[in-house]
């Protein structure tokens, strides 16, 4: 498939969200390494995973600019799982709903850039001359 504007657009901001994670993971090591932390076990599990989510959507943002369709699905539904916890940040007894702000805007856009890439693509697959 061609690369398009659209496609770029959305994967980069993928890429970006993925760096924000990997920015998160260092944080985490930091605290592990200062002694911030209750359970060594349980923070060096979170830190395996924060840095594996790191790694799978920088993944899924590259798929997106390359045009693949698995990076737009991943990407999509990485963007509901981080509406959700923009929205348990926003909500609850410790609440902070700028945070929660902060967190859904970049999200939203993402996922209405993602959507439109996967339509777009859909729409030009349609159209090819290969198409039943």
């Amino acid at each position: 498939m061609r690369h398009d504007l659209l496609s770029t657009i959305a994967g980069g901001f993928l890429v970006l969200e993925g760096i924000g994670i990997a920015v998160l993971a260092v944080m985490q090591a930091g605290a592990i390494f200062g002694g911030d932390t209750a359970v060594i076990d349980t923070a060096l599990a979170l830190l395996v995973l924060t840095v594996i989510c790191a790694a799978a959507v920088v993944a899924f943002g590259v798929a997106v600019m390359r045009g693949r369709s698995w990076g737009r699905s991943g990407g999509i539904v990485t963007q509901l799982l981080i509406l959700a916890i923009a929205l348990g940040a926003a909500t609850g007894a410790y609440a902070h709903p700028l945070l929660g702000l902060e967190l859904a805007i970049p999200a939203i856009i993402t996922f209405v850039l993602l959507v439109a890439a996967a339509r777009r693509s859909a729409k030009a697959e349609g159209a090819s001359p290969d198409a039943p």
